[in-house]
């Protein structure tokens, strides 16, 4: 067999292996959640107090401006999604410190008064 006759049939596999190799690379992309948005945060963020019985204590603006801040965190998309979902849970540990953390730093400048 020379070079010449394998190169056709070298190329075809290649060919073939693409279609699988794309799929695989964009099923990897889609496999973790997507970072929720501020918006559905905030909401998210006014679900949880008012779950609570507080829900006249956080108007839309001081949500909006603590989701700004989660999400322009370190927080996972994880975290965030369990946010937006209107619960007070977190990823781990570590995540709850950072959110408590984040949410305690700004107070102040997102208007935040009980």
């Amino acid at each position: 067999m020379t070079l010449n006759d394998r190169t056709p049939r070298t190329s075809s596999r290649i060919l073939m292996a693409l279609p699988i190799a794309a799929l695989a690379f964009s099923l990897a992309a889609c496999g973790g959640a997507a970072r929720p948005s501020a918006d559905d945060v905030a909401d998210g963020i006014q679900q949880v107090y008012e779950d609570q019985g507080l829900g006249d204590v956080v108007t839309d603006d001081v949500a909006q401006c603590f989701a700004e801040k989660l999400v322009d965190s370190d927080l996972s998309n994880e975290t965030l999604g369990y946010i937006a979902n209107g619960e007070d849970k977190q990823a781990n540990e570590k995540e709850k410190d950072l959110t408590t953390k984040i949410l305690r730093d700004n107070v102040e400048e997102c208007g935040f008064t009980q």
